[in-house]
């Protein structure tokens, strides 16, 4: 998993930008939280490369949170995000989707543990495959793959719960044709799926749009309510 759309147009992360005082550790990992934790409605979001600290990630939280749900976004890479001098041939392997999975699963018992009803769970690029994974267990009640790196046929094939697939038309990781393809193949399954192609963005538009594209802001919003609309139909 390596190339410019991977890597394209980074975050920017500075202490201004974040919003330390909403963290808590959970199933282990810090992580941001927003929404009530009474809440028996909890979303996980799974971050990019870049990780938890991104501001924008972290909008869409407060987004989803308004909306009733306890919302973690916990820290999958120990601190250790990609950072724009690395070479992601080097990061990557330290930091595999099969790894974020078994973090991810501690986290979901966690929130079960201590209350929660229903979890679902969303990945941004590095973390939509790490969300295809977790949907084989069957521990979460609904899944949103957004932009993912890419993915394994045989992880969409043992999938068990609900899963939305909300793509860019233009990815070198995730063509819209293997989107549609993957959705099929869930639909063979009769695992409820929504498949959706957004016309005119590229990889990873959905938490690192540039503000002045207009195009692609209205596009990342549009994705952020079907996602919402998604977790709103299998959760509540």
């Amino acid at each position: 998993m390596s190339g410019p759309q991977c890597c394209a147009n980074p975050p920017d992360i500075s202490s201004g930008s974040r919003q330390d005082d909403h963290l808590e550790v959970i199933g282990g990992l810090t992580s941001y939280t927003a929404g009530s934790p009474a809440s028996k409605l909890a979303v996980i979001l799974i971050s990019d490369i870049y990780g938890y600290e991104a501001p924008k990630l972290r909008q869409i939280a407060e987004k989803v949170a308004a909306a009733g749900f306890y919302v973690v976004v916990p820290d999958f890479f120990f601190g250790d995000p990609y950072l724009p001098d690395m070479e992601i041939s080097s990061w990557f392997p330290n930091h595999l989707p099969a790894k974020g999975c078994e973090d991810a699963r501690k986290v979901v018992a966690d929130l079960k543990a201590k209350g929660a009803s229903a979890v679902g769970a969303a990945g941004f690029c590095w973390g939509g495959i790490t969300v295809s994974k977790m949907s084989a267990y069957g521990e979460i009640e609904a899944a949103v793959i957004l932009h993912p790196g890419p993915l394994s046929e045989d992880d969409i094939h043992a999938t068990k719960v609900p899963t939305a697939i909300l793509a860019a038309e233009i990815d070198d990781y995730s063509p819209p044709e293997q989107m549609k393809k993957l959705g099929e193949i869930l639909s063979a399954k009769l695992v409820d799926n929504f498949v959706k192609i957004y016309p005119g963005v590229v990889h990873g538009w959905t938490t690192r749009y540039k503000d002045d594209d207009e195009h692609a802001v209205k596009s990342a919003m549009e994705a952020h309510a079907d996602m919402l609309n998604w977790f709103t139909k299998y959760l509540k």
